[in-house]
């Protein structure tokens, strides 16, 4: 049941939380943007108070939108439809239930469309659907992101199947905004079902939610009424929806106008680059490197005490804002893809994720995405090509989960779109293999312009342990196994697979991992600089002619880098 805050117009001191029915001084809830001290429930906002909370202050002027039908079926329930539009203008002193403006979030420019669920319910009907296209339009005319914030029990019941198309005709709105390359975000408030859960409010680039805030397209009354389902507790809820991959975060309402901010930060324009002066980032020639057993690299490479991906965020990356989930069924924890910088320069990473811990391995599958984690990468892939965005993948997995579930996901599936999408990406890709490259499951990550390895780190077709079980049938010889499969970083870049090798600390980088952050930064640095001004066609043709040289019997391609 939808809990609607009405105390603010009682004129008493005291309050009773529409949540937890606990007494709350009511100036307190009101600074606190209706969030009760007590149990953190979100209570609702009005539009005009949203519009105050993520907009800089006097940056909002108002967006025009054309005329509606304001009584297409000359709908009659307990009350003429008409007279309950009158109703509810007058209670709201809203023209109907959103209202759109053009702001700044930071010196940012956005254009906001905040819907208010005082307004019959917040629901979708011809002025709703309008006012969305229009501040759709106007942010493709901006080239400026496009915000909307969701409060909504559904259609319009009254205006009737006009009501249905506007979920069409917002749906092609930001359809447009794809093809132009302009970023959409929505922010989902309590709560956001029907018509509008399954239209605009979940076709953006990026989905937050606030703490408790429920989305989906059929509410518990109608389930219940329709199938007799009574709905578990927590089903629907951000949180929930957080766990199943459909939303990318949860945003506590104190953050969210900070959160907001980093966002539409990432399509300001890039800064000028000039060479940043790392030509001695990288290692391209195999004799300088130090020469060893290929099974000490295999033992360096898999240390608990590597970088991990979280880790190399933290420390060779800026503003980092994780993205979650596969918008299907689950958010993969082996797999961590999100919006970064790169000494100021907006870039889209991924990674797989190990951890240094029994407990973190546990959480995050020991690095082994499944076919979700792949699913996310792809959705992140996709948002990088429609902002222009450069790709950065950060690779250290044994594999792609090979167990029952993964397999009747469609684990092969989910490789071969990454693989697929990434050969014709019209963005630059740098990659780092960072500790183990192993199969598909790496490769899926790694069909880039630029790939590195780190000096410890291996890149192989399948573990040594696998292989000697395999072909000597007995998994003791592992080390004869990795001196056959050549997986050490020297022959990586004598066979052309590797472009060059990440020089690491003495010892390795899990002795310093400090300085292995600097030097991974320096290194994807350079690549990311050396790629900036290929034009997109250039590059795909040049992803094609690399990848269709392995294996003829020719000389081995020169890679890359040296051509470069």
């Amino acid at each position: 049941m939808t809990v609607v805050d009405t105390t603010a117009t009682t004129g008493t001191a005291w309050m009773l939380c529409p949540a937890c029915d606990t007494m709350i001084y009511r100036k307190r809830y009101e600074r606190a943007s209706r969030v009760c001290p007590e149990c953190d429930a979100h209570g609702m906002l009005t539009a005009d108070q949203r519009v105050d909370q993520l907009l800089d202050a006097d940056s909002a002027s108002p967006i025009a939108t054309a005329a509606t039908v304001t009584d297409p079926l000359g709908f009659t329930d307990t009350r003429a439809y008409p007279e309950r539009i009158r109703q509810a203008r007058e209670s709201t002193e809203l023209s109907d239930a959103i209202r759109c403006v053009r702001g700044t979030v930071d010196g940012t420019p956005i254009v906001l469309a905040v819907m208010d669920f005082r307004f019959l319910g917040g629901s979708l009907g011809s002025a709703v659907g309008e006012a969305v296209t229009a501040a759709a339009e106007a942010a493709l005319a901006d080239r400026a992101p496009l915000v909307l914030v969701t409060a909504s029990g559904g259609a319009r019941m009254q205006e009737g199947i006009v009501a249905l198309m506007q979920m069409a005709k917002t749906s092609r709105a930001l359809r447009r905004l794809d093809d132009a390359g302009v970023l959409t975000v929505s922010i989902i408030t309590d709560p956001t079902y029907g018509g509008v859960a399954a239209s605009f409010a979940t076709a953006t680039d990026i989905i937050v939610a606030e703490p408790g805030a429920r989305l989906g397209f059929a509410g518990p009354r109608v389930i219940q009424q329709t199938i007799g389902q009574t709905l578990p507790e927590g089903f629907q809820t951000a949180e929930f929806l957080l766990e199943h991959g459909i939303v990318d975060m949860i945003c506590h309402r104190w953050a969210l106008r900070s959160r907001l901010a980093r966002l539409v930060a990432t399509t300001d324009p890039p800064p000028r680059r000039t060479d940043p002066g790392d030509a001695d980032a990288v290692i391209t020639d195999p004799a300088a490197l130090t020469v060893g057993e290929s099974w000490d690299r295999v033992r360096a490479a898999r240390r608990l005490g590597r970088p991990t991906t979280l880790d190399y965020l933290a420390g060779a990356f800026d503003d980092f804002v994780e993205l979650h989930g596969d918008r299907m069924s689950t958010d993969c924890p082996a797999m961590i893809a999100g919006l970064a910088r790169l000494d100021g320069l907006p870039v889209v990473v991924l990674g797989t994720q190990k951890g240094h811990t029994g407990p973190e391995l546990t959480e995050r599958n020991y690095g082994m995405p499944t076919p979700a984690g792949y699913r996310k990468a792809v959705r992140v892939l996709r948002l990088a090509a429609k902002l222009g965005r450069p790709v950065v993948t950060l690779v250290d997995t044994a594999g792609a989960y090979p167990g029952i579930e993964a397999e009747k996901q469609g684990q092969a599936v989910a490789i071969a779109e990454s693989l697929k999408l990434l050969a014709g990406l019209p963005v630059p890709v740098v990659t780092v293999i960072t500790g183990e490259g192993g199969s598909g499951g790496a490769l899926a990550l790694a069909l880039a312009d630029r790939v590195l390895v780190c000096e410890n780190a291996i890149y192989s077709v399948i573990s040594p342990e696998g292989c000697a079980a395999i072909l000597w049938k007995d998994p003791a010889a592992a080390p004869r196994a990795a001196a056959a499969l050549r997986v050490d970083a020297a022959a990586l870049l004598e066979l052309g697979i590797a472009d060059a090798v990440v020089p690491e600390p003495a010892g390795g980088a899990d002795r310093d991992p400090v300085g292995a952050a600097a030097l991974l930064r320096r290194a994807v640095r350079r690549a990311v600089h050396e790629l900036a001004s290929c034009p997109s066609a250039d590059l795909i043709a040049q992803r094609h002619n690399r990848f269709r040289a392995y294996g003829l019997a020719r000389d081995l391609p020169e890679t890359s880098w040296s051509a470069s």
